[in-house]
Parts: structure tokens; C-alpha cells; sequence
């Protein structure tokens, strides 16, 4: 049985959206601290600052934790990245940690940053190295929310974490160098790993969030194709491997189905109607393990 932390803020809606989708729904109520994963294989289950949870799960506090990348190297931790989860507080993708300052400045680069600048950052240690390593001093001033609203007032420069930088730019800031791109990961102590019952558990717990995210950009396609446009039909067809074919039962025509991108649906459809497809129906899927 394994212990698992899964992040507060951000991360917690669609986090627990993940868990839901695959079936390991997290119980609790809103100022639980201590849900309840209904699953044989995992036991205790917190919900934490995405910040802790690196050291919590090197520590052994926990087997695996939900937390960015950012936040392990941020804090050092010793963990294995098991799963790239790639989502965010909004939706898919990626985030990055970046260097702003005032849209009024003379700056559009980070090497164009004057030293002694007052630098705010929920990252210090990365921040750190970072300007370290260009060789500029600066005053660095940690954070604990609302960077961006310390500058120009009380700030120079902010280090600061973003999706599309709409909230950097709503404040009146622009991006002039980028530090790394982050995404959520699925974080394991080392030591579970090499424990072959904790292991099995990880590999299991981990392919069913796997094959909910990829899923998400998935559909099945069925549709009746009469057997002389069969060929035209298939031709048409992407499919994970080959499409499936069965012969409808009395009539001569026949059954396909096959899984396509969702992105691909809207400008598949019209050249398969076009090829001889009919009764085409798109049915969304929730799980697909390799």
C-alpha cells in the first residue's frame, strides 16, 4: 500500500479532476486534509503546498507526490520524475519561470538588468543561480504571492511563474528572458521504488493517470462504410495501429472503428462522408493504456 501528496492551490482542481477520471476519486470535504482514495493499493493521502511536497516524498514522508518541476528544483529534492503529467492550473500544457520588469523600461533583455536591482521571486534558489551564473548582483526579495504587483513601486525585477504572461502584461510588465519551462509531474521516493510491492503499485497507479491524459486528446470514430467504398473509407482513416472492420450482419456493408486525435475529428469528418462513410458518431474515451 502507497502514500501519495497531491498539491493544494493550483494544481488541487485539476489534479483531483485526474484522480476522478481515473477512477481513484478523492474523498473529502473542504477542509479535509485527509482524504480518502476508495483503491486498495493506496493508503494515506494528503493535500499539500506543491512547494513541500519534493522534500516530503525524498524524505519518505510520502511514496509518490504531485508537484512542478520548478518546485524540485527549487527545493534540491532527491526524487524520481515517474510520469510527465503535463497539465496546469488552467489546462494542458507547460509553465515557465521568467524575469520581468516594468513595460516602461529601457530593458529587453536579461543582460540588460542593472546590478543591485531588488529582484522578488517565489524562487529564490533558482533565481539565484540564475543571475548568478550572468554575472549580475542583485538583491533578491522572496515572495509569498502577488509578485507581480511589487513592481515598479517596490520591485525592479520579479521572477515569477506563467502560462501565457496575460497576468504579467495585465500589470503592466514585460517578460525580457525566460529561466525554465516546467510541467506537473508524478514525483517517487527512491527507496519505494526499489521496493518490488510499492513498485507494482507506482507502475499501476501510474498508468491509469497516464491513460486518462492520453485519452483527453482522443476519440473514437465508428461509422458504416457499404463494401465498395470500404477501401476509399480506410484510406481516409488514421488509426492507432489499423482500423477495426466487421461485417454488418444481413446487408453488404461494414463496421469501422478506429481512435483519431480529437484536434483531426472536425476535418476528418467531411472527406470520409465524401469517401461513402455514413452513421459516423464520435464517442469520447476515458482510459487508454498501451
Amino acid at each position: 500500500m502507497i502514500t501519495i501528496a497531491l498539491p493544494k492551490g493550483s494544481l488541487e482542481a485539476q489534479t483531483l479532476q485526474l484522480f476522478k477520471e481515473a477512477d481513484l476519486e478523492v474523498r473529502r470535504t473542504d477542509r479535509d486534509y485527509n482524504p480518502r482514495i476508495g483503491d486498495p493499493r493506496i493508503g494515506k493521502v494528503k493535500i499539500l503546498r506543491p512547494q513541500e511536497i519534493p522534500l516530503y516524498v525524498q524524505m519518505g514522508y510520502f511514496d509518490l507526490g504531485i508537484s512542478g518541476l520548478d518546485w524540485v528544483q527549487e527545493s534540491g529534492a532527491d526524487v524520481v520524475e515517474v510520469a510527465n503529467l503535463s497539465y496546469s492550473k488552467t489546462g494542458d500544457g507547460n509553465v515557465k519561470i521568467v524575469v520581468a520588469v516594468h513595460r516602461d523600461e529601457p530593458i529587453e533583455n536579461v543582460a540588460a538588468i542593472r546590478p543591485d536591482s531588488r529582484v522578488t521571486t517565489e524562487y529564490p534558489r533558482i533565481t539565484e543561480r540564475f543571475f548568478a551564473d550572468l554575472g549580475i548582483p542583485v538583491r533578491l526579495f522572496p515572495s509569498y504571492g502577488a509578485s507581480e504587483a511589487k513592481v515598479p513601486d517596490l520591485m525592479d525585477v520579479v521572477v515569477d511563474l506563467t502560462e501565457t504572461g496575460s497576468t504579467l502584461k495585465k500589470n503592466g510588465l514585460k517578460i525580457v528572458g525566460q529561466i525554465i519551462e516546467s510541467h506537473t509531474a508524478l514525483l517517487a521516493n527512491h527507496e519505494s521504488l526499489r521496493d518490488p510491492e510499492k513498485r507494482r503499485e507506482i507502475d499501476e497507479i501510474t498508468t491509469l493517470l497516464l491513460g486518462v491524459i492520453e485519452a483527453r486528446h482522443q476519440v473514437l470514430l465508428t461509422m458504416n462504410v457499404p463494401s465498395e467504398a470500404l477501401d476509399r473509407v480506410i484510406e481516409v482513416l488514421p488509426a492507432m495501429k489499423k482500423p477495426t472492420v466487421g461485417r454488418l450482419h444481413g446487408i453488404d456493408y461494414f463496421s469501422i472503428q478506429t481512435v483519431v486525435q480529437k484536434g483531426l475529428v472536425n476535418g476528418l469528418i467531411p472527406p470520409l462522408k465524401a469517401a461513402g462513410a455514413e452513421d459516423i458518431l464520435e464517442i469520447p474515451i476515458t482510459k487508454i493504456v498501451r
